[in-house]
């Protein structure tokens, strides 16, 4: 798909989307009565052209995706983020459409329309429009939800931290970055996706170095407890998604390396439990993912506001155990959104994972268990195709796997589920499931018996309807006749 053109590509591609099912045509806004809905790609990429003559704009198309974490937001919810950030963003009365896609892991929106204005024949100011675009989506998110970026820097700054290292540590673990102000030696910019969001005065800054005291003891004893309770197995995430979305010519840039995370099932059970979130610390001149190995690690207690140098708790490797494997950040993020209850789903989700890449394996303290709910509109997506998987064997993303202990499970890739499939789909179609011989001869019996009613039905029907037409009594006519005889003969 090209990204931009004078022939509007980007409704083509979006209109191909709705036709194959995986995508829906959420909202015209802006278009004159006779184009709409019902209209055709062709007329409705004619009317962009139309209004869109301007020589000087040799790629008038302006096309966003508008993407959520997996199944955060719904294809509503997207549809009005989108509306709300046309209008942030300048194109408010800009003729331009909606249409959510499903097709993938993330739910997402495309958006199309014109950069020549329609009212003004100009075109639409487009400097530093990624940065803008990122603004425009912040102040939306805090327009319908209520998610003020101010209001979290602030509470960020709150913290009790003991040098700018740590300031800029508990910052880019919630998003932001701190950069030096081009204007002023002595101030600090705050950076969210690029754009600026405050400056703040680094004389101003309330460093203060964490004694040991009663909630240090505290978080060292959560450590030792839950340390016996998860696994404290180590492993490297490798994240290579920025290498990934730049063009081709870019690709093989010398400078690129993969950005590496840490991460283990003890972490994860520390931050959702007690809101303690623990970093690692490596060194730059370590290039390979293989070789990198943390040197320390830093500890950001949420619940009092705190930041604290690990060893001052407890000692790395005494709570900590390093190995040597990686896992791709794109696949982690989607293991860590399945609802894995226990053991079992969990086994059975590696087996799963193995049949899809044997060569790539992730290792069981991988997978964390999450015990997470799908809300009813994924449950019942799951269960409707699950169900049309079982009768057709035709839905690429549900998967049907037996585990050890003979039950049988669903898994659905897409929407990131597992669970047992009697649960999922009742008893009675479970059974079915299990007994497809069986019940293929009921199924039999009960239409032989039906065919043979129906057939007792006609032939009645038959009789009744011959007699009817004859003038009779709906009667045999033979045992009629044989009555008229033996009346003459009395008589």
């Amino acid at each position: 798909m090209e990204p931009a053109g004078s022939g509007f590509p980007g409704v083509e591609y979006n209109d191909k989307k709705v036709e194959k099912g995986s995508g829906e045509l959420m909202l015209m806004k802006n278009f004159p009565s006779i184009i709409n809905k019902d209209s055709s790609q062709q007329e409705v990429r004619e009317y962009l052209r139309t209004i869109s003559k301007n020589e000087r704009v040799k790629k008038p198309q302006f096309h966003a995706v508008i993407s959520t974490k997996f199944r955060e937001h719904n294809k509503e919810e997207l549809t009005s983020i989108a509306e709300n950030f046309m209008d942030e963003l300048g194109y408010g009365k800009q003729p331009f459409i909606v249409v959510f896609h499903n097709d993938t892991e993330n739910n997402h929106t495309h958006i199309v329309s014109t950069r020549v204005g329609k009212q003004t024949g100009k075109k639409i100011g487009d400097s530093y429009e990624r940065l803008k675009a990122q603004q425009a989506l912040s102040r939306v998110m805090e327009k319908l939800y209520g998610l003020s970026t101010q209001e979290k820097i602030e509470k960020l700054l709150g913290y009790r931290y003991g040098s700018l290292k740590q300031l800029e540590l508990l910052l880019e673990r919630n998003g932001f970055r701190l950069s030096p102000n081009k204007n002023d030696e002595g101030a600090l910019d705050i950076l969210k996706n690029g754009a600026w969001e405050k400056t703040i005065n680094a004389a101003r800054l309330n460093f203060s170095s964490q004694k040991k005291d009663s909630r240090t003891w505290q978080l060292k004893a959560i450590l030792l407890k839950y340390k016996e309770l998860y696994s404290c197995k180590v492993f490297k995430v490798e994240d290579r998604r920025a290498q990934e979305g730049v063009f081709p010519e870019e690709k093989h840039n010398e400078n690129w390396k993969a950005k590496i995370e840490f991460e283990s099932e003890l972490q994860k059970k520390l931050r959702d439990v007690f809101g303690i979130d623990i970093v690692f610390h490596t060194s730059d001149k370590v290039k390979t993912a293989v070789n990198l190995k943390p040197f320390g690690y830093t500890l950001i207690d949420h619940k009092t506001g705190s930041i604290y140098k690990g060893s001052e708790i407890m000692k790395m490797n005494e709570l900590f155990e390093f190995t040597s494997d990686v896992i791709d950040k794109r696949l982690f993020e989607s293991l860590k959104d399945y609802n894995i209850g226990d053991e079992a789903s969990k086994q059975v989700l590696l087996e799963h994972l193995k049949r899809q890449n044997p060569d790539h394996i992730p290792k069981d303290f991988m997978l964390f268990e999450t015990k997470k709910r799908k809300n009813k509109e994924i449950f019942g997506a799951v269960r409707s195709e699950v169900k049309q998987y079982l009768r057709t064997q035709n839905v690429k993303d549900v998967h049907i796997i037996k585990s050890e202990d003979g039950k049988f499970y669903a898994i659905h890739s897409k929407l990131h589920y597992v669970g047992e499939l009697e649960q999922l789909i009742g008893e009675k179609d479970y059974q079915i499931f299990l007994n497809p011989a069986e019940n293929h001869q009921q199924v039999s019996v009960i239409q032989n018996e039906k065919l043979s009613k129906e057939l007792d039905r006609s032939i009645n029907d038959l009789i009744f309807q011959f007699n009817k037409s004859s003038g009779g009594t709906g009667k045999d006519p033979r045992e009629e006749e044989q009555k008229k005889r033996r009346k003459k003969k009395n008589r």
